[in-house]
């Protein structure tokens, strides 16, 4: 039996899985696709680390600036190890071999990694690789656990957690290649499947597979989740592909502007409260640019190159000359699976939850910007380890099946259901719904409409299905289950946020403009386990 399965396989469950094999554990790490294709890559600006590289900063200052950011609603000790873990991260990272941007400074190590302005930060304090840092992080995890020999299942769906007695005692998975239901049997479980955003579909720089099926999971085996309403915006997608144009292009100096050539917001605020900025210059029928034409082709080339790249590629603008049109679309999941101070997932024992996938309860009601690879690696080193330590005494009894014959006969199911429903057009409307009244802007009647209009989706959910019945690499099937999963969730972030009559970073309701404190407090939810 395993000691430790790991289900993702992006950052966060990368570097679990070197932690936990770096103590002796048997680790495999299982994903629906392949490592380098995770949300990770998407991660451009930067790692925070108050490293001081850059002009004087403190692990205190990048406290301050995550709980402010968060707008209190976050645990003050799980920020504090993260951010007093980050520059121990860092050196972690580039003995590894990530190839952070250098200073030329006539020193050595740590202290010659290039560190940059995000928005809500005292300081100059993101580490970063050009405006690749997600990708090369990813790249360099992957590497390393091949070196280190871990095992891994590529093309596998995660179905969902076997527990028994409230213990986690493995998983079942959909091999895509071959359509066969599987079984894992495992002594501890690490959950690290990403976050929601995807439920935007059309509207998030999110991938398609980010609907939230790993939290989904969570649920229907008993366990807890918690502020689902919490979706960070990010001010700067480009307007016609919902690409994300890094923040780090604001971070060395970008302007926004309004299409009459005014600037309008400090580029550097917190993301929610630019994200609002732009959104009210839309509802005003103007548009939104970001302006880099200034830094210059070069500085752009050296420092921002992908953005560049993608500028061109997706809007067919050159930033070096042209203005960018942008607009904020769904970005990050600050809320998820439910966990206490060891990750572990509240309800079910042995199971653990770690990156976007996972309220750790670091970010709060708004996410600060370089704090999520940050936490991916801090946190996905503490959760393998921690995963090892329930594995030494867990029982190595495996589970008799009863989950994988259900699971077997639900797959079974689908294939023969009708589908005269295009759940297709579904998920657009899904994602156009939730960007509407779901979005930046909140209000309780357009909420409550919201939540009417999913549930007429759920009900008609026995007349979707597939149109491809073949068994092997079927990405209808896929397609199908991952919008299965947003369309369990969708009410879930609905009724948080009806519940949560106040305006606390990236919930910002019109009728409840401020912060009531009778609202710091985190909204739980947890079902019964089905039998």
């Amino acid at each position: 039996m395993i000691d430790v399965l790991i289900i993702g396989s992006g950052g966060a469950g990368l570097t679990a899985a070197l932690a936990a094999k770096e103590v002796g554990a048997s680790v495999l790490v299982v994903g629906k696709s392949y490592p380098t294709n995770s949300q990770t890559s998407m991660a451009q600006g930067g790692m925070n680390a108050a490293l001081g590289n850059a002009g004087e900063d403190h692990i205190a200052l990048h406290v301050q600036d995550t709980i402010k950011s968060a707008h209190g609603l976050c645990d003050e000790d799980m920020v504090r190890q993260m951010c007093a873990d980050a520059p121990k991260t860092i050196e972690w990272l580039e003995s590894i071999g990530v190839p952070f941007s250098r200073l030329d400074n006539d020193k050595a190590g740590v202290e010659t990694v290039a560190q940059r302005q995000m928005g809500g930060a005292s300081a100059k304090r993101a580490c970063y690789a050009q405006d690749y840092t997600g990708l090369k992080i990813l790249h360099t995890l992957y590497d390393t656990c091949l070196k280190e020999k871990i095992d891994f299942l590529d093309e596998h769906y995660f179905l969902n957690l076997i527990v028994k007695d409230g213990i986690a005692k493995g998983a079942t998975f959909l091999d895509i290649r071959t359509g066969e239901v599987k079984q894992i049997n495992a002594k501890s479980i690490i959950i690290a499947t990403g976050g929601y955003a995807s439920l935007y579909h059309g509207f998030t720089t999110n991938a398609y597979g980010s609907t939230g099926d790993g939290v989904a999971a969570v649920l229907r085996a008993g366990g807890a989740v918690s502020d689902m309403e919490f979706i960070q915006f990010h001010p700067t997608a480009l307007k016609h592909s919902s690409i994300l144009i890094s923040e780090s292009a604001r971070g060395e100096g970008g302007h926004l502007l309004n299409s009459e050539g005014e600037r309008f917001v400090d580029e550097l605020k917190p993301r929610d409260e630019v994200a609002r900025a732009i959104f009210k210059e839309l509802s005003e029928d103007k548009e939104v640019f970001l302006d880099v034409r200034h830094l210059g082709e070069d500085k752009l080339m050296e420092l921002l190159p992908q953005e560049v790249a993608l500028c061109k590629l997706h809007e067919h603008v050159d930033p070096a000359k042209e203005l960018i049109p942008i607009k904020p679309v769904a970005h990050y999941s600050m809320g998820g699976i439910d966990v206490d101070y060891a990750l572990e997932v509240t309800g079910i024992k042995g199971c653990f939850a770690v990156g976007e996938c996972s309220n750790a309860k670091v970010h709060g009601a708004n996410r600060l910007g370089g704090n999520s690879l940050l936490e991916i690696t801090a946190f996905g080193r503490f959760a393998g380890e921690n995963a090892y330590k329930h594995s030494i005494y867990a029982s190595t009894k495996p589970d008799e099946g009863r989950q994988l014959q259900k699971d077997r006969a639900h797959i079974k199911n689908i294939y023969t259901q009708k589908a005269s429903v295009n759940f297709y057009t579904q998920r657009e409307q899904l994602g156009k719904l939730f960007y509407e009244k779901v979005g930046i802007i909140r209000e309780n009647s357009q909420l409550s409409k919201a939540l009417d209009e999913v549930i007429a989706m759920q009900v008609l959910s026995n007349k979707i299905g597939i149109q491809d019945k073949s068994a092997t690499n079927n990405t209808n099937l896929i397609d199908f289950l991952e919008f299965s999963n947003a369309l369990l969730l969708a009410p879930t972030i609905i009724s948080a946020a009806i519940a949560r009559d106040e305006s606390r970073g990236a919930h910002y309701k019109v009728d409840f403009k401020e912060e009531n404190e009778d609202f710091r407090k985190h909204i739980v939810l947890q079902w019964k386990r089905e039998s």
